[in-house]
């Protein structure tokens, strides 16, 4: 838009200006914009907020480069709260008012698959960002999804877990669930249950929690009457928090701890937790193990530890995954010459991308054709200084098997102050 002096315009002026006020700047329409909501409040914002922070370096690099198909590129984004219900509005909004060019997804599964609707509607490629089976219910040929679960989605959570179990001496017989009811919980509790029953392994205790929960104490002393060999946990940041802060209290003693929690990647999870992490065996999708250096992700963690600084000095866990998928849905466009989603959804299918994250080759469902999903376990955390956990051999990992930087210890044993 052209801003005018104040004072009295010429006629001519005045008609610039009127003009200006019914069309958009041509950089404005040239620009090709990428729609999505994002949690920048509410409980997910740990995660949206750090994700959003990756997501702009990105839009700075393109940029830099001179954008895509000689256009430069806008992120267009609003925040969802953290709540599913303001997501289908969001997308309406970006489609049918801002009129955005792609799509890419808020932070996690909850928020995601309220959001396959409107895409679906629309017919535009999908590239989601950490859902959990998403699309299992929907079977959508344009949905594109950057988590390294594998293409059986479910199970990835919990398989490599449970495969760390079984090599325990004694071997595990029984096993204690519990998960919080909300969509990527029970998710993945659901595959574990498939897992479990392949090992031939026995559940004693099963239960699910209000997210809402305050006090996991009760819980937490259930979990423990059960004495099951192995405890699974799938939770969110908060109620991963809760959960393990209620185990130390309690002295919780089990072979094997943790699963699908949600959050311990955080960095400011870890130095709320700081020693309490350690014995925990949980998900992951990076570490700074030596096993993990893949092309380019370094020098974008170091980029991206300077921007964030004391909000997010480690910047693990989204922020690489979230510049990945950008990578991909750019390469896609330079690569078909345009913005056809047919065409773009295609070449995706068909395609192995080279990113900070490793490569990347998708499944006929969307999801990553081969899992690599890590498994790491804390050890020798001493204190809540977060610069320990930029060193290698504090979050080991211990599973896939090409992966693996260090050794399981067990039993777990939750120390009590």
């Amino acid at each position: 838009m052209i801003r005018l002096a104040t004072g009295r315009a010429l006629p001519a002026l005045a008609a610039l200006s009127a003009l200006a006020l019914t069309a958009p700047s041509a950089r404005a329409a040239d620009a090709i914009k990428i729609g999505f909501s994002m949690e920048q409040t509410g409980n997910l914002a740990s995660g949206g907020t750090t994700a959003l922070r990756a997501m702009k370096i990105w839009e700075r690099d393109i940029n830099a480069k001179g954008g895509l198909l000689g256009r430069p590129v806008t992120l267009v984004y609003y925040d969802d709260q953290s709540s599913p219900a303001n997501v289908p509005g969001i997308y309406t909004k970006l489609l049918d008012v801002d009129k955005v060019d792609l799509l890419v997804s808020s932070y996690g599964t909850n928020m995601i698959a309220p959001a396959m609707p409107v895409a679906m509607d629309h017919e535009k490629v999908f590239m989601t960002l950490f859902g959990t089976a998403v699309n299992d219910k929907f079977n959508y040929d344009k949905y594109f999804q950057i988590l390294p679960n594998g293409k059986d989605t479910a199970v990835a959570p919990s398989k490599g877990w449970f495969d760390v179990a079984m090599t325990l001496n004694p071997k595990p017989k029984t096993v204690a669930l519990l998960a919080a009811d909300a969509e990527y919980a029970q998710n993945v509790i659901a595959g574990a249950r498939r897992i479990i029953g392949e090992r031939g392994l026995r559940i004693v205790y099963d239960s699910k929690y209000d997210p809402k929960t305050v006090d996991y104490l009760p819980i937490v002393r259930a979990l423990q009457a059960a004495n099951a060999d192995l405890v699974y946990v799938a939770s969110y940041p908060a109620d991963s928090v809760g959960i393990i802060k209620a185990v130390h209290e309690v002295g919780l003693k089990a072979s094997l701890f943790g699963g699908g929690m949600i959050g311990l990647a955080f960095a400011p999870i870890k130095v709320a937790l700081g020693p309490m992490l350690n014995g925990i065996t949980a998900f992951d999708v990076y570490v700074p193990e030596p096993t993990m250096k893949f092309p380019g992700v370094e020098a974008f963690l170091k980029r991206y530890q300077a921007l964030a600084g004391k909000a997010d000095p480690l910047g693990y866990y989204l922020p690489p995954f979230a510049y990945a998928e950008l990578q991909v849905l750019a390469d896609a466009v330079t690569a078909t010459h345009g913005l056809d989603q047919d065409k773009l959804a295609k070449y995706i299918h068909d395609t192995t991308f080279h990113t900070i994250v490793g490569d990347v080759k998708f499944a006929d469902n969307g999801e990553w054709e081969k899992s690599r999903v890590l498994f790491v376990q804390y050890q020798g955390i001493d204190g809540s200084g977060v610069e320990q956990f930029k060193q290698p051999g504090k979050q080991v990992i211990v599973y896939p098997p090409q992966f693996v930087s260090g050794k399981l210890q067990y039993p777990y044993v939750a120390v009590t102050k």
